[in-house]
């Protein structure tokens, strides 16, 4: 006859299942090097500490629905999904497992990847039994039976056989028999006065059909959010903290989402409404949010989006990413930037938009950035949303960015536009790289920006705009027409009319920019000096006087 366990020790056993049960659960979601994953091992193998100041190995003994230790049921979960500790050990015929001194820190690890392959492996895979004999183990010892076969199996490890009882066919059919005297037939019913009618039937079918298809999560988030707020005892709403937690992660692993978003919103709104409320707990549930758009596991997340073949519903991404909160807009912005799932790109772009949008202070750290691809994201952002706060760090990248960065830097200050972003932007009409002297330019130029012109007029009298591509010098005698006026004609009247002490005139691709930038004057002054040349040669150069001649006004 088994003694009965003390009830402190029955707790220790206990506590150490929930925390064995909490890490299996981190084991499946996290990396190794994630703190989660460490908090939760390391607080399972501090529970074993306890255990063994009065036992050498703790026997576990496994039913359908529970878990046994000493003859008293220490777990139980009425269900037989792979998510049931008890279940999982007792379907592949593992009747009791008995842990040594030591498992914890020599093979406790092995066990729990075991139990994760189980719980995803498909029927042709290994089963916990092959595997467990596989992993080798020395502070492990386990009970067996052959479950295809009414026959006893030996134990592992020197144990002895464990039977089981199973009745003969016979009697199966016997007790069948008998059991089904009592129970009712619907087709002694049929045809008779009472019975339901064809529509009667599909309505009662399609009642069940939609009960059937009813989530029952949400029903269940709201009840425990009920008793957060109706019950003030304090270990009541750690409890529910705790199991809103475990919860949430639950729902993410198997892609919930519009069911996370659920309890994300209302943990917010039960926050706040319950009374007598901790400050612990009130943090608990507003802290909620924050646990999502943590780096990691928000990383996690996006990655495993990034990586399924099959998305979810549009709709239900979308809900979650509203919850996200500021610190999310790092990865988000990060994860923009090596995204390989085009269908996940819009939704992940409608987030970062809100995001930048709700969170300025956070977009400006952004900026800044260590990682190149977060602060293009971040440039963009901040431009799309005129962000005056933006410029100072703007321009530092302005100044030591890359080129595609200071190509994105320009973009941005235009849309921002404010006198310290045009400002900011003059000093790129030097940029070493043509691309962004050319966006510069264009930018100071529709914003008649006057201050660049004592700019643009050393580059235009100067000799190294004459090594210039057309792009180049077409945009820089844009400008300067543009914002010279009457006063910059002389300058442009000798490059187009003019010639050298030996009779010789500037290049054909250079006069025709000078003759740009006259009909961008649309002086009197500009039009006598474009028709003197109406009759040119050459015909690039008559062809740039004719068309600036059309567009000059007095």
């Amino acid at each position: 006859m088994e003694r009965a366990a003390a009830p402190l020790e029955r707790e220790r056993v206990e506590e150490m299942l929930r925390l064995f049960g909490k890490a299996a659960r981190a084991h499946q979601l996290y990396l190794p090097n994630n703190p989660i994953y460490k908090s939760a091992h390391d607080a399972l193998r501090a529970a074993f500490v306890p255990i063994w100041e009065t036992y050498d190995e703790l026997p576990l003994a496994f039913t359908e629905h529970q878990v046994k230790w000493e003859g008293d049921t220490v777990l139980e979960e009425n269900t037989r999904s792979s998510d049931s500790l008890p279940w999982l050990f007792y379907k592949d015929g593992v009747r009791e497992i008995r842990m040594v001194r030591g498992f914890e820190t020599e093979e406790l690890d092995r066990l729990l990847g075991i139990l994760q392959r189980v719980r995803k492996a498909s029927p042709d895979e290994d089963d916990l039994l092959t595997l467990l004999w596989q992993g080798d183990f020395a502070f492990l010892r386990y009970r067996y039976v052959d479950v295809t076969v009414d026959a006893v199996v030996p134990l592992a490890e020197g144990g002895e056989a464990v039977a089981e009882s199973h009745p003969e066919p016979r009697e199966e059919m016997e007790e069948e028999s008998q059991s089904s005297r009592g129970v009712v037939n619907m087709a002694d019913f049929d045809g008779t006065l009472y019975f339901l009618d064809e529509r009667e039937i599909e309505y009662l079918q399609n009642e069940i059909k939609r009960e059937y298809q009813i989530d029952l999560r949400q029903n269940v988030i709201s009840i425990l959010l009920d008793i957060f707020e109706q019950q003030t005892s304090a270990e009541v709403r750690t409890e529910i903290g705790e199991v809103l937690d475990n919860l949430m992660i639950h729902m993410l692993s198997a892609g919930q989402f519009h069911n996370v978003a659920h309890l994300v919103r209302e943990s917010l709104v039960a926050a706040q409404r319950a009374t007598e409320l901790h400050v612990e707990h009130r943090d608990t549930l507003s802290q909620i949010p924050a646990r999502l758009s943590a780096p990691e596991p928000l990383g996690q997340l996006l990655q495993s989006l990034d990586e399924a073949e099959q998305m979810p519903a549009q709709e239900e991404v979308l809900e979650l990413f509203e919850q996200l909160r500021g610190a999310a807009l790092g990865t988000v912005l990060d994860w923009l930037g090596r995204l390989q799932n085009p269908r996940l790109r819009p939704m992940l772009e409608q987030a970062a938009s809100r995001l930048a949008s709700q969170n300025t202070a956070e977009l400006v750290k952004l900026v800044a950035s260590s990682t190149p691809h977060v602060v293009l994201e971040a440039i963009r952002r901040a431009g799309a949303l005129q962000t005056p706060a933006a410029v100072t760090p703007i321009a530092k990248v302005l100044a030591d960015g890359t080129s595609e960065l200071r190509l994105a830097a320009v973009q941005a200050l235009n849309e921002i536009g404010s006198p310290g972003a045009l400002q900011a932007l003059e000093r790129s009409v030097d940029d070493p790289e043509r691309d962004v002297r050319v966006a510069t330019i264009r930018v100071l130029m529709n914003r008649a920006y006057r201050p660049v012109l004592s700019r643009l007029e050393g580059i235009v009298k100067g000799k190294a705009i004459r090594d210039a591509d057309l792009t180049e010098k077409m945009a820089v005698f844009e400008a300067y027409g543009t914002l010279c006026g009457d006063a910059g004609v002389p300058a442009l009247d000798n490059m187009l009319n003019g010639k050298s002490m030996f009779g010789r005139r500037e290049d054909a691709e250079l006069r025709a920019c000078a003759a740009v930038a006259l009909g961008r004057i649309k002086s009197a002054n500009a039009q006598d000096s474009l028709r003197k040349s109406a009759n040119e040669k050459d015909v690039v150069v008559r062809n740039a006087v004719a068309k600036a001649l059309r567009q000059t006004t007095i």
